[in-house]
């Protein structure tokens, strides 16, 4: 029944409306967390917060987002992926839209919210690219799971914009109020999304699997037939997990890779205002280049990774990444005419590392049989988070600084600073060349008989309905 999957040469509408639903949620994803960055300066000075405390509420929702993937992936395996995609919309913008009723000076209310967003946000990203992957053909599995990422960016740049030009009309409060519009959108999951068919056939459901196949391929359920031999119902522990060593340090170790990009870009106002001498406003329109450059970078690492291969294509672009971010320091007072070499290089950087997440975050997801997939995407998913810390926490120890949330950095600090953020990717290089399988153009069947460490089973004909 899968290969009919496999066969596919082109895909279906309804299989396109499954990508729109992946990408917009990444877009919601983001757009809830990257909110907090700039409501907070909205009260920060009325509600006299302290340091810790505004590091209380920017840091929540990422020590959040580590059990969230964890837990949440885990749960994906057990009740479906299209259950715990709907319920961690929900979560995340129910969360958002509640801290429209914190109480003054309610720092503890809106961290704790925070928290909660967190956990969505990590549940979620543990679940929609392993939904993505198992509607579509392994020939195409690469591109539209990396294209499914491509508008992320749009998340932080649609908070940026809206706090920009509705903030001081409906204030702080109406921001967050924004925050429930997404959560409308679980209800249009519902009525376009089935369940993937591989979670469906692993739990013994293949009627519901046939249909949701059917759908898939827009043909009518009745003309794909059901194999004369049904195949046991699939159970695993979590703990089955550690018997894929290999896909634990691979995954870890390119997720990791982010770091880098990660602090550069928590960073980047900050550092745009230090090199440049522009104003706040300034460097945030700035800013919004940088952000903007990473489509059309997405675009071009979601295309190499079938072009090149996961593993050629990964490399090549941790590399351009790693090699932009260590210019951008060493060039940070370079100027052609009148134009800064630095930002030039900022969004060289923000371009390469947005091409290499397009093929790394995918290939996490592939390094896992069917029975474990979210569990493990949401293990390496979560441990690899901690990039949300280490990355901008590192420039602060280089600059020397007494806190994180408003370090004084200095210009010496740069080319360290950028050095150390260009090093992280070569654990993704290590990674690729000497742990990780080439996923490209081998079935999810394919991957599981390659981690299992046994030969592919061989599609056989299949004669009763």
């Amino acid at each position: 029944m899968l290969d009919l999957l496999e066969q596919q040469k082109t895909l279906t509408i309804n299989q396109w409306k499954i990508f729109i639903a992946c990408l917009f949620s990444i877009v919601i994803d983001f757009f809830d967390f990257a909110l907090i960055g700039f409501v907070l300066a909205f009260f920060v000075r009325d509600w006299h917060l302290t340091f810790g405390e505004s590091g209380a509420i920017l840091f929540a929702s990422g020590i959040a987002s580590i059990p969230g993937a964890i837990f949440f992936g885990w749960l994906g395996d057990k009740i479906g992926r299209r259950s715990v995609f709907m319920m961690m919309i929900l979560t995340l913008s129910i969360a958002t839209g509640v801290m429209a009723l914190a109480p003054e000076n309610g720092w503890l209310f809106i961290a704790a919210m925070r928290f909660i967003v967190g956990l969505g946000v990590g549940g979620l990203g543990a679940v929609d690219v392993p939904l993505m992957q198992e509607f579509v053909p392994a020939s195409k599995r690469g591109l539209i799971s990396g294209l499914s990422l491509g508008l992320l960016p749009l998340g932080p740049l649609l908070a940026a914009l809206l706090s920009a030009t509705l903030g001081a009309t409906i204030g702080w409060r109406g921001l967050f109020a924004i925050g429930l519009v997404p959560a409308a959108f679980a209800f249009v999951i519902r009525l376009w999304v089935p369940e993937s068919p591989r979670w469906l056939f692993s739990r013994g459901r293949f009627e519901e699997a046939r249909r949701s196949l059917a759908w898939a391929l827009k043909v009518d359920p009745g003309d794909i037939r059901l194999p004369a031999t049904l195949a046991a119902p699939q159970r695993a522990s979590w703990l089955e997990l550690f018997k894929y060593p290999r896909s634990i340090i691979a995954g870890i170790l390119t997720g990791l890779s982010s770091t880098g990009v990660v602090g550069a870009a928590l960073w980047g106002t900050t550092l745009l205002v230090l090199v440049l001498k522009v104003t706040p406003a300034e460097a945030a329109y700035l800013s919004v280049w940088v952000a903007l450059v990473g489509i059309p970078g997405r675009v071009l690492g979601s295309w190499l990774s079938e072009a090149l291969g996961r593993r050629w294509g990964g490399i090549l672009l941790s590399v351009a990444a790693g090699a932009a971010m260590l210019l951008t320091g060493y060039w940070h007072n370079i100027y052609i005419g009148t134009t800064s070499v630095f930002f030039l290089m900022m969004m060289s950087g923000s371009f390469f590392a947005n091409a290499a997440f397009s093929v790394v975050f995918p290939y996490m997801a592939e390094l896992w049989p069917a029975k474990l997939r979210a569990s493990g995407y949401g293990l390496v998913y979560g441990c690899s988070n901690v990039a949300k810390f280490i990355g901008p926490a590192g420039l602060a120890v280089i600059a020397g600084a007494a806190n994180y949330v408003s370090p004084k950095a200095t210009l010496a600090a740069i080319v360290p600073a950028y050095g150390y953020f260009s090093a992280w990717y070569l654990l993704a290089v290590i990674a690729f060349l000497f742990i990780g399988i080439e996923t490209r153009g081998r079935t999810i069947e394919e991957l599981d008989a390659a981690l299992a460490g046994t030969p592919a089973a061989v599609p056989v004909s299949v004669t009763a309905r």
